[in-house]
């Protein structure tokens, strides 16, 4: 996720946010996003306080009321970021985006003093470095050996390791001897691990999923499941597959917006079989489209679609709770009435993902309008209605039918 620094976020990204809406949502641990931004990293100095394992509090003066006390839990803060590397290898310009994640504040200040000789880290919160991203991994390394460098939303078309646009097809091909530093990848939101299990050069790779949010709503739209110790550490640990990642909870990749192929400028959408039929042009304008992910991992895979490696994690395929109540109520995401029903589960039932995932069909019934009861149970049988997102045009997604809302609300009307 980013701080108020990034371009394009919503500067109510603060800590005092992060906070508040981890609890909102469920989440235990989440990422400060932007430690290289020199002034997001002064304010994380002077709000967090050190936890001793690796992770950080917020400061007691800094916390705030208005938690649902169904909600209310402890937080806790890892130090992470986000670089994008634009540079060329192989004959070809290369954008890769990688996450880091760091211990603490000595171990992110060393990195960042390298960092900047190479580009304004002031600039963006998500600084642009011309670097290749096997440099920045070893720059990340040389900090300390508890230091970790995640490939971001690997798939995405452009600014990713294995993007059609301009990434690689392999890991070995971008950090070459490096790789085995690698322990995992961001699968993004046009990917699930069902997706990535079809190479397998992955098997060894533990799937991460991230929200990447740029507001606090958008936290935990995808999201990490561990059994672990809340320490540094442990968390690593995890991911480096010593025990305790039990999966994920993802988008529907359908709904990310490069799941399909297609061209924008003329609305054009194209699966993956349909544009090789056009040779991969638009058959309205003639232009070159935009190759997305779901085509790119079929162009890499070894394994057919539906295989499932021996032991793999589990995941969960999740529509945000806010866009349940919005498609439910047929109004706006923002709008009250969307937030004042958002805040009425919370209260009656606890946090978003327990509400997403875990409490009975019947409760949730009970505690709101059974429209939004059946709308989370279609939701975990995947029972959806998806137009694949392409070219930069998030998905569309439906879990009802005009008629079917119709035939809901008249049963419920006999009760």
């Amino acid at each position: 996720m980013h701080s108020k620094y990034s371009r394009a976020t919503s500067p109510d990204m603060t800590p005092e946010n992060l906070w508040k809406w981890s609890q909102l949502k469920g989440i235990t641990v989440i990422g400060t996003g932007d430690f290289t931004h020199p002034e997001w990293l002064s304010e994380l100095k002077e709000k967090l306080e050190d936890c001793g394992n690796g992770l950080f509090k917020l400061k007691e003066k800094y916390r705030h009321d208005g938690i649902p006390a169904s909600c209310i839990s402890d937080i806790y803060f890892m130090l992470t970021a986000e670089i994008s590397c634009i540079y060329s290898k192989n004959g070809r310009v290369r954008k890769i985006h990688s996450i880091l994640l760091a211990p603490d504040f000595t171990v992110a200040g060393k990195i960042n003093a390298k960092l900047s000789k190479i580009g304004n880290l002031s600039a963006d919160g998500r600084p642009i470095l011309g670097l290749d991203a096997k440099k920045l991994l070893k720059i990340v390394l040389d900090a300390s050996d508890k230091t970790m460098l995640i490939p971001a939303h690997a798939w995405t078309t452009h600014f990713s390791v294995f993007g059609a646009a301009s990434g690689f097809d392999s890991l070995e091909e971008c950090f070459e001897e490096l790789t085995p530093n690698i322990y995992a990848i961001e699968t993004g939101l046009s990917s699930d691990p069902k997706m990535n299990w079809r190479l397998s050069a992955l098997d060894r790779i533990t799937l991460t999923s991230h929200s990447d949010a740029h507001s606090p709503p958008k936290i935990g739209r995808e999201a990490n499941i561990l059994d672990t110790e809340i320490s540094y550490t442990s968390i690593t640990n995890a991911i480096k597959k010593k025990g305790g990642f039990i999966g994920t909870i993802e988008f529907f990749p359908e709904e990310g917006k490069y799941h399909y192929d297609g061209h924008r400028m003329c609305e054009v959408s194209l699966s993956p079989e349909e544009t090789i039929k056009n040779n991969y042009l638009c058959p309205v304008c003639g232009k070159k489209v935009t190759i997305g992910v779901m085509h790119r991992v079929a162009k890499l895979a070894d394994r057919k679609d539906g295989f499932r490696p021996k032991d793999a994690p589990v995941f969960y395929s999740a529509i945000p709770l806010q866009e349940i109540i919005s498609e439910t109520l047929k109004v706006g995401v923002s709008s009250k009435a969307v937030q004042k029903e958002y805040f009425n589960l919370l209260e009656k039932l606890g946090n978003e993902f327990k509400i997403l995932l875990d409490t009975s069909i019947e409760d949730i019934e009970k505690a709101g309008n059974p429209q939004i009861a059946e709308a989370i149970s279609r939701m975990r049988k995947g029972k959806v209605h998806i137009a694949p997102g392409f070219d930069g045009e998030y998905g569309k997604i439906k879990i009802f039918e005009e008629v079917e809302r119709k035939k809901i609300k008249g049963q419920a009307k006999l009760f």
